[in-house]
């Protein structure tokens, strides 16, 4: 079986303090990080002995800045030399030391790089990219689409490699007039998918087939936005629930989750990439968006 899992353990401490992030600047106790460490090797240690023979993809998802410890360091250098494991990936500020990708294998390992205004300079976050491209990791680059960080966006399109995809997520409690959301999709030409939420209910998902949710406990979910549990990674008991279903949510509105449901192809535009968020190759990366991505981004549903 071929599954990406999205791997969220308690760590929930940042060294950045974004006034739109709930966890800027939080800090994780000893006892917390200590479990959180011991999750992580337990989940290194499961996906090593890869129980049941699958073929993995691997997105680290925390709520804090993983690449600031070391056990994270070590788990995505480790997973990465695992023939099992196409993938590893984590979301990342890009901010901790990157030394240690030399000693992972370029061909799995892959980062998801938010740049935050304000808390970086541009010139370091772009060296911190240029470290990446230098050891041949794959990786992509984005921004929250605040209307004052356009203009830092726009420099920052410019800066980047023109293969290196800058995504721009919508931020949250803001609305896109049609002017807004033409000026962000000149930067990010798949900026249409996150403009606004999907409607989902009843809508085929891979979250719960394909794709699924894994938490430091080792309670599995069909995804981080639908919190009835399918069973434990390490029992096993996850297994008898996977199968196609519709969505139990009425809209969903994160890249993580909607990326999934399958009406809107995204695992076809992000093929090979979609852990990353890296689109195909031949897929709208820079410029004005194609017809087709403008019709599938457009059957989403005004609520931001």
């Amino acid at each position: 079986m071929r599954l990406m899992l999205l791997y969220r353990g308690p760590l929930a401490s940042c060294n950045y303090d974004c006034p739109y992030c709930p966890f800027a600047k939080r800090r994780d106790s000893p006892d917390q990080l200590r479990t959180d460490r011991a999750d992580l090797a337990r989940f290194t240690d499961w996906v090593a002995a890869n129980p049941h023979g699958d073929t993995l993809s691997i997105l680290f998802t925390p709520w804090g800045e993983g690449l600031t410890r070391s056990w994270y360091r070590e788990a995505l250098t480790t997973l990465s030399h695992l023939p099992q494991v196409e993938r590893v990936a984590i979301q990342t500020n890009l901010a901790g030391r990157l030394g240690w990708v030399a000693d992972a294998d370029p061909g799995s390992l892959a980062l998801w790089c938010t740049y935050h205004p304000g808390q970086v300079t541009r010139e370091r976050f772009l060296a911190a990219c240029a470290t990446l491209r230098g050891h041949g990791i794959r990786h992509s680059v984005g921004m929250v689409g605040l209307p004052e960080h356009h203009a830092e966006a726009v420099a920052l399109r410019a800066a980047l490699p023109a293969e290196t995809y800058l995504w721009i997520n919508a931020a949250d409690g803001h609305t896109y007039g049609a002017d807004d959301e033409a000026r962000w999709t000149l930067i990010d030409p798949l900026f249409g998918f996150s403009a606004r939420p999907h409607s989902s209910l009843g809508d085929e998902c891979g979250a719960g087939e394909t794709s699924l949710s894994v938490i430091g406990d080792g309670t599995v979910r069909r995804c981080h936005f639908l919190p009835e549990p399918l069973g434990n990674l390490y029992d096993g008991s996850y297994r008898a629930a996977l199968r196609p279903r519709g969505c139990t949510a009425s809209v969903c509105d994160c890249h993580i989750g909607y990326v999934h449901l399958k009406r809107l192809g995204l695992h076809q535009i992000f093929a090979g990439g979609v852990a990353e968020r890296i689109p195909a190759v031949g897929a709208p990366t820079w410029g004005a968006p194609t017809a087709a991505v403008r019709s599938a981004a457009a059957e989403s549903i005004p609520l931001r």
